[in-house]
């Protein structure tokens, strides 16, 4: 399970949190101008923007769990297992397999208007990347500075939906997702007033009582919520430090530790990482389960016209600075 979010405040913030009971050897990856993308249905795409994120590299191929390219657009995939269907190809669309949507999108979108306009053309298909990576059921968060999509490919077609609140989590769909906040549309951030019985003396006992309600659950249907009302009420400061901060903070809030969800077999679901990647820069910041000091990886420190993907093996060990 997992969770995607949205911050901004000078510049803008797109990240998230990746949870699961293993990891498939991910690596902060960057793509140059000039990597040659091979699309299994729409042929070679030799110059395109560059991107950066989480992939996991099979057979020098970024299958990318989330990135943003140098235009500032944001993209990331979370599991939508048994909602998620995909489509057989079909040769009056833009036949793009599940696996490289995200590069897709990215290698040639500037703005969000450019997205929405590609989408309308496009046929997700099911075509797995090898026969030991089928198709993986996802569905999508896009989003840039001023603009917020959520895209699911379900049996009945492709769904694009506006994301006000720019918050993703899994199951149910994403309208679904939505209309839970109506239940709790009277929490606050504030204390509470006595509404249940006026006249009976009713007081409040402890702060943050005006949240009393608000889900503490696993489930992706409460992680949804209690990222929602995190994030929408978040404060910081505009400079970086404080921006990156409180967005770890935001994402915080829905993270697993190893023994609350329980798979089977003796495995847990943890938060594998923590991203947050100043999409205005291009700079990607991460944490893991084991390393909760901030790391970051800046594409424009690297050469963005090569034609070889650029790796960096994720940072593991928790990162402890003793003051005596």
């Amino acid at each position: 399970m997992c969770t995607a979010a949205t911050y901004k405040t000078k510049d803008f913030y797109i990240g998230r949190t990746l949870d699961y009971e293993f990891s498939y050897g991910d690596e902060i990856t960057i793509t140059p101008r000039n990597y040659p993308f091979s699309f299994r249905h729409m042929g070679l795409r030799k110059n395109h923007y560059a991107m950066i994120g989480m992939a996991h590299v099979a057979d020098g191929y970024p299958l990318y769990y989330d990135a943003v390219n140098e235009k500032g657009i944001g993209m990331a995939g979370l599991n939508f297992v048994g909602n998620a269907s995909y489509q057989s190809v079909k040769e009056d669309r833009e036949n793009v397999a599940q696996f490289e949507f995200i590069p897709w999108v990215l290698s040639q979108c500037a703005s969000m208007e450019q997205v929405r306009d590609l989408l309308s053309g496009i046929n997700l298909t099911g075509t797995p990347f090898s026969s030991q990576l089928p198709a993986a059921g996802l569905h999508w968060m896009i989003a840039d500075a001023g603009d917020c999509i959520t895209v699911e490919s379900m049996a009945d077609g492709l769904h694009v939906h506006d994301n006000p609140v720019g918050i993703l989590t899994n199951n149910p769909p994403f309208e679904m997702q939505m209309f839970q906040l109506n239940n709790y549309m009277k929490l606050s951030i504030k204390q509470p007033q006595n509404s249940f019985a006026p006249g009976l003396p009713l007081e409040t006992y402890s702060r943050g009582m005006g949240a009393i309600g608000l889900p503490g659950d696993l489930s992706s249907a409460s992680r949804f919520v209690r990222a929602a009302f995190v994030k929408e009420n978040s404060v910081s400061g505009d400079s970086e430090t404080e921006s990156v901060s409180q967005f770890f903070h935001i994402l915080g809030s829905v993270d697993q530790p190893r023994g609350c969800c329980d798979v089977g077999e003796g495995k847990y679901e943890i938060t594998l990482y923590t991203s947050c990647c100043n999409a205005t820069k291009g700079i990607y910041y991460y944490t893991t389960y084991g390393n909760h000091q901030i790391t970051a990886v800046d594409m424009h420190r690297v050469d963005l016209e090569g034609e070889s993907l650029i790796r960096y093996e994720v940072i593991q060990g928790e990162q402890i600075l003793f003051e005596n």
